[in-house]
This record gives structure tokens, sequence and C-alpha cells, in this order.
């Protein structure tokens, strides 16, 4: 097991002293011990440790909530809650803070041991998560591609797309739905961001859930356009409508 880096916060010097001897013995480093909170956040900026062992009830001016608050917004970094108060209230404040485990007081390493590595198996994979999106995001907007491809995630794949391939785009709350003659592509974006990726000389904009490929329109039957295939009419936005039919030749 690789050893994990622990910041441990805790204002009582002698239970301070005992989490970090069980911490020890169940193979994790200790980043630093800080009795504040106002400390807590400066040891955390300077050895961003992997996890935090919180007490919520800190002596001085921000208690353990709020220190909580601060150094995942800054650092986030993952955090459980150690306590002797498990009243509702106090449960109230802290689950705001989304934190990654609670542990009561007195508890046993083995709880400690297991909340440690539920919560850092956890947010091992939200980070990954968000590193995947983030790349799929810049596949997805091409910042330094060609301006005629896109890269879709289908399948745990990542597809190359031509966008002269493409019929239209739909919306569906959250995610636009990518579709091209022979498959579908689901991804979790907005029509006003693809918007912006896709070749504004090729694609229009005709209904707020709906962008088409102008070259792949075969017929329009008012309020009605009718795409390469036939197989799907897409309405007509009123507020698009002028626009769509200043692009296309009417003879």
């Amino acid at each position: 097991m690789s050893k994990y880096n622990i910041l441990v916060v805790e204002d009582e010097s002698i239970v301070s002293k005992d989490i970090q001897q069980s911490l020890k013995k169940l193979g994790y480093n200790i980043a630093g011990a800080a009795a504040t909170g106002e400390k807590a956040i400066e040891i955390a900026n300077e050895t961003r440790p992997d996890l935090v062992l919180m007490d919520i009830m800190l002596k001085g001016d921000m208690s353990g909530i709020e220190t909580a608050d601060k150094i995942k917004a800054s650092l986030g970094i993952p955090v459980i809650y150690l306590t002797a108060y498990a009243d509702e209230n106090t449960l109230s404040k802290a689950k705001v803070t989304e934190p990654y485990g609670y542990i009561i007081k007195p508890f046993k390493e083995i709880d400690l041991h297991t909340s440690i590595e539920m919560a850092l198996y956890k947010h091992s994979k939200e980070a990954e998560i968000l590193k995947e999106r983030d790349f799929l995001f810049s596949l997805v907007e091409n910042k330094d591609g060609d301006d005629n491809v896109i890269f879709v995630k289908s399948n745990s794949r990542l597809v190359k797309v031509n966008t002269s391939d493409i019929l239209f785009v739909e919306a569906l709350k959250d995610y636009v739905v990518i579709n091209i003659s022979d498959a579908k592509y689901t991804i979790h974006s907005t029509m006003k961001e693809i918007e912006k990726k896709l070749p504004a000389s090729d694609f229009q904009r005709v209904h707020r859930s709906y962008i088409v490929r102008i070259d792949k329109i075969i017929a329009i039957e008012q309020p009605n356009i009718v795409i390469e295939g036939g197989k799907k009419l897409i309405p007509i936005g009123g507020s698009y409508k002028d626009e769509l039919f200043d692009r296309i030749k009417l003879i």
C-alpha cells in the first residue's frame, strides 16, 4: 500500500497524538497536525495532504466545518469529520460541506482505517471522472485540431466524427445527441457550447433544440425541415426562421 499523507486537525493534544499513532500503525504518513482552523489551512496549503481528519468542534475563530469548507473549496482535498457530537443540528451543518466520512468518537482503528480507505477510493474515482470529462471537453472543443473533426465518447471509446457526416444535433435536457446517418452519440453538453464548436459556415441553429447541417437539408415543408434520408422532420423555430432562409438559396 502506498503511503498516503494525512493531516490531523484536533484541538485536544492527547487525542491528536493518539490519532497520529493509530495512523502510523495503519501505514499512513502524517502530513501535519493542527489545533486550529487557521493552522490547518496553512498546513494544507503547504503540504497538500491526500486527506484531512477534521474535528468538528475546534477552539478558536473557525469551526472544523468552516475549515473543511475552505480547504475543499481551495484545494479539493477530501475531509473526514471526527466528532463526539452526533446531534441533528451538528450533522445538518456538517453534511452541507459534503464530507467523505463522519466518525463518532471514540472509535476503533478498524473504523478509522475503513473510513480513510473508502474516502481515498471515492476521491480517486471522482478525480478520474473529472479528468476524463475535461479531456473529453477538450476534444469536443477541438482547441488545437481540425475544425472539421470532433471526438465523442461511445461505449468507453473515443470516436472521431467528421462534421461533414453530421446530419443534425438534438438537445435532450442536459445532453445533446449528435446524429449521423448510421449512428447517434450522446454527450453531456449544451446546445450553446456545441454550436460554438461546429463550423458556423456549415451548420445552422433552426430551433432551440436543433442544429442542422445546411447541406443535409433536402426539403422544407413548413414548419419542418426534411433531413437527408427523409426519416426525420425537424421543426423550425419562429425566432430562427429568417436567419435560416437568409442562408439557403431561394429561387
